[in-house]
């Protein structure tokens, strides 16, 4: 989940950046922190392991603070603002740069969500989809046919999805059978690992428990259904309490998850405190290496990483001008990014990135897009587009914290859609390997063209290009949502193939 880029970033929440024209990247001015505190950086060793990490932390005065020797990454704490500058001439290091050394502004009060929140008490029915009290208000479950996907298969239980966010509520009705407290981990003390429950729940943001009830809300009776309602829940929560998800999180909850062997992990979020990371900046390379790195230690442990897009309406294949990062300052200058600029985790390799569409399968008017950047779309709402529900409602209905239920929208709750997916992909085919799992998700999605005239806010004048003309790759990638398309089993014949997809193209 990360913090609103639209309004809901959080991922708001996750791509191979294409190619462009190179612009001068102009480093940002803001003043840059009196370091009378100590300030956290990543120190990052050719190869694996730490030790020479560990000498270039002590050889210019820093603390080391966290050791990831699987990917040669060393977390460290230094009161000294030229720190970085020191490690980098140590003997082994190739990259060392601050995770957020720029003067902090006023902590926020947590995460802004997009979007009402509504309560419902919870429903006493049980049965298939229709019996949950709440599905009814769950347009995007019939958009992707997850209902019709639960005919078949509701998930597999020894499937786990790791929800790097901030943190699930495990004693909401509709997700406490399904979060497994052994998984569970925070990584917001510094980026240091701990499973103690109060580490790992939510605190000032109900994010993270909107996403794990798209994922995995129970068959139970009890207010919404998930798209993989018997899959297991892993929080692992990456987001402070000020709504921020610094470097030393995130490369925290990629190691943790894969050590951890699940199978899945939805990243609905973008890496604080820069919008972009750019690789032509030298502090900030060094934490796009580290990134790359945990992304694709995961990957060669077998975990499928999605991530959201973001939430700012850009065309992530073009050059941008970025006119707030860092966001942990004060009244930060634009500057001008190029293709080796990144939208973290999103347009890293190793991830499967997702944008959003609202009611009527269309992108909606906050998703980030672009051609070779996205990989597939899936249902993340639309305020401005009303749904064929009793309320209306063109947001997303999940569970919320206090025991809840309510409604948001932005690519971090698209990104849910397709980790539910996945789940139920990697489910029922075991033998996947993570690239195989995301090869199916692409090769079965629902291919959506581009509209032929996009006009978000309805004022007469086209909003964003779509590339890709019939494909649709720019809006969508390889298509709408994913799903089972091929028997479960050898006894079903293939007659009886089902698919998720989204083929309701206007209400």
């Amino acid at each position: 989940m990360r913090r609103p880029r639209t309004t809901l970033a959080i991922a708001t929440a996750g791509m191979k950046a294409a190619a462009g024209t190179c612009l001068a990247f102009t480093p940002s001015t803001a003043t840059a922190a009196p370091l009378g505190a100590a300030t956290t950086f990543v120190v990052v060793q050719g190869g694996t392991g730490t030790d020479k990490a560990v000498a270039a932390v002590a050889a210019a005065g820093g603390e080391v603070v966290q050791e990831w020797p699987q990917i040669g990454v060393v977390i460290a704490r230094a009161a000294d603002d030229t720190f970085d500058d020191q490690a980098r001439t140590r003997p082994g290091i190739v990259a060392a740069g601050p995770t957020r050394a720029l003067q902090p502004i006023a902590p926020a009060a947590g995460i802004v969500p997009d979007g009402t929140v509504q309560g419902f008490a919870p429903g006493t029915s049980g049965g298939d989809d229709t019996t949950e009290p709440l599905n009814a208000e769950q347009w995007d479950m019939r958009q992707i046919k997850a209902d019709q996907a639960h005919e078949l298969t509701d998930g597999n239980r020894d499937v786990v999805v790791g929800v790097l966010d901030s943190g699930i509520e495990a004693d909401h009705p509709d997700l406490a059978a399904n979060v497994d407290a052994s998984l569970s981990v925070g990584c917001t003390n510094q980026g240091r690992p701990d499973a103690s429950p109060t580490a790992w729940q939510p605190t000032t943001s109900d994010h993270g428990t909107h996403v794990a009830g798209t994922i995995a809300a129970a068959r139970n009776g009890v207010g919404i259904i998930g798209v993989a309602p018997n899959v297991r829940l892993a929080s692992i929560k990456v987001v402070d309490d000020h709504g921020y998800i610094y470097p030393e999180y995130a490369i925290c909850g990629f190691v943790t998850a894969a050590d951890k062997g699940i199978d899945v992990t939805n990243n609905s979020y973008f890496i604080d405190p820069y919008y972009l990371w750019c690789k032509a900046d030298l502090d900030q390379r060094a934490v796009v290496t580290a990134v790359e790195r945990a992304l694709k230690y995961s990957e060669k442990k077998d975990v499928v990483s999605v991530s959201s897009a973001g939430n700012s309406a850009w065309d992530l294949s073009k050059p941008i001008t970025d006119t707030g990062s860092p966001d942990n300052v004060d009244d930060p200058e634009p500057r001008f990014t190029d293709h080796r600029c990144y939208d973290m985790p999103t347009e890293v390799d190793n991830t499967v990135s997702v944008s959003s569409v609202g009611p009527t399968a269309v992108k909606s008017y906050y998703s980030n897009y672009g051609r070779n950047v996205i990989d597939v779309t899936a249902p993340g709402g639309d305020s401005r587009v009303p749904s064929a529900t009793p309320s209306r409602n063109g947001r997303i209905l999940s569970t919320v914290t206090n025991g809840g239920w309510g409604w948001k929208q932005g690519t971090s709750m698209a990104g849910p859609h397709v980790a539910g997916v996945l789940a139920l992909i990697r489910g029922t085919d075991t033998g996947l390997k993570a690239k195989q799992a995301i090869n199916v998700l692409e090769r079965e999605a629902d291919q959506l063209a581009c509209p032929t005239f996009y006009d978000a806010n309805r004022d007469g004048v086209n909003d964003a290009t779509c590339e890709g003309k019939k494909t649709g790759s720019g809006y969508y990638g390889a298509g709408h949502s994913t799903g089972l398309n091929r028997p479960l089993d050898g006894s079903e014949p293939a007659t009886r193939r089902l698919r998720l997809r989204g083929d309701e193209r206007a209400h």
